[in-house]
């Protein structure tokens, strides 16, 4: 696996429980998944070399981040390296412009886009109603990348920063591109895997809350979505996965809005609207990308208990999130913590709280409340992160 953050560490743990050998391309030691895994190389994802070195000897080559250079890619796929989703596939979730194209032309419901270059551009696209949303065409996550504009002067600065204010287009071609505002009534997403055998699984449904750009909490199975629409999301997902030819997990985030479902974003890999799964489905996620990219028989998706909800501890004001376990662990002993041993900085995902509905309090008549989970789970992260319950 190419990167060694905590998906790679994620994964490596389900590695050793299926007794796959396990090799992480890190760019230091400290990374979250060198710090676990025997099988480190130390080296850079933006190096041929390097990546041409590390593949020696895999039997698959796969990733935790999209930011592999595509003719990169290209040449280990011309090397012989079995690189699994591979570079046709990646391209569409490292190109928002080319995923956005390629989904409208597959007749897949997105919000509606353009790519600009100038303020004039994003006037005409907007045709003054405000506000609008501008992306970089590449290398955003968890919110970087992406500006919610509610004016022509706010458009401005990002293009200014961009280096667009005056036309100049990025290498490459479009830097940025503009998209409509949407008033959706929640976010949802769905995890898919599919093996180059075509085999496809789909897990549940969830409903996941962003603030500030950083997903803080998903609930599993989202609450309340009428059957025909989880249905209808997980067969776009399914679908979706097929027809760009991924291999491995396949991340598809979505607005749910009155009219339907929008297709928002696309990972090809684990995703943390997946964490949820170690405890709360039959096959971890990081287990079901290993089973996929090996091409082995894809593993139950299906919810282990109920309800699960996880939520993200974030780094707050200090370091002394360990010393904060006694209580988490003493308030909440059915709560499952996961850190990834990143340094804390504030803001920063460095780990995550799972809480079940255990499958027997049906049978007490004690219902497992998706609301009563997430309080649970938010106020166990809550604690971790600045040393109270009722913290954000």
């Amino acid at each position: 696996m190419v990167g060694g953050g905590q998906l790679a560490r994620m994964t490596s743990q389900a590695a050793t429980g299926l007794g796959v050998g396990f090799r992480v391309l890190a760019g230091s030691a400290a990374e979250s998944a060198a710090q676990v895994s025997a099988g480190t190389w130390l080296g850079d994802y933006r190096s041929l070399a390097d990546l041409r070195a590390f593949a020696a000897g895999c039997d698959v080559v796969t990733f935790d981040h999209e930011h592999v250079p595509g003719p990169h890619l290209a040449a280990l796929e011309q090397d012989g390296v079995q690189v699994r989703p591979g570079g046709a596939a990646l391209r569409f979730t490292q190109d928002k412009l080319a995923m956005r194209e390629r989904l409208t032309g597959l007749g897949v419901a997105c919000p509606r886009f353009a790519p600009v270059r100038t303020i004039a551009e994003v006037e005409e696209f907007t045709d003054g109603s405000w506000p609008v949303v501008l992306k970089a065409v590449s290398g955003g996550y968890d919110g970087k990348g992406v500006w919610v504009c509610d004016s022509a002067a706010d458009a401005a600065t990002v293009l200014a920063n961009m280096g667009l204010a005056h036309g100049a287009a990025l290498a490459g071609g479009f830097g940025v591109i503009a998209e409509e505002y949407v008033a959706f009534e929640r976010e949802l997403a769905v995890l898919a895997a599919r093996s180059p055998h075509r085999q496809g699984a789909v897990y549940p449904v969830v409903q996941t809350v962003q603030r500030d750009g950083i997903c803080r909490e998903v609930i599993a199975p989202a609450p309340g979505l009428a059957p025909g629409r989880a249905a209808q999301a997980q067969e776009l997902a399914l679908r979706i996965a097929d027809e760009l030819g991924v291999t491995g997990l396949l991340a598809v985030e979505m607005f749910e809005t009155p009219s339907g479902l929008l297709v928002n974003e696309l990972a090809m890999r684990p995703h943390n609207c997946g964490h949820w799964t170690i405890e709360g489905a039959r096959t971890s996620q990081f287990e079901q990308h290993l089973r996929a990219v090996l091409d082995l028989p894809l593993g139950s998706p299906a919810m282990a208990a109920p309800v699960a909800v996880m939520a993200n501890v974030l780094g707050g004001d200090d370091a002394d999130v360990y010393d904060r376990y006694i209580h988490v662990m003493a308030a909440d002993p059915a709560a499952k913590v996961h850190m990834y041993g990143k340094p804390v900085r504030p803001g920063r995902k460095i780990g995550h709280v799972t809480v079940t509905g255990d499958s027997e309090d049906w049978g007490d008549g004690v219902h497992a409340d998706p609301a009563e989970l997430a309080d649970r789970a938010r106020r166990a992260a809550s604690y971790l992160r600045w040393g109270k319950e009722d913290g954000d």
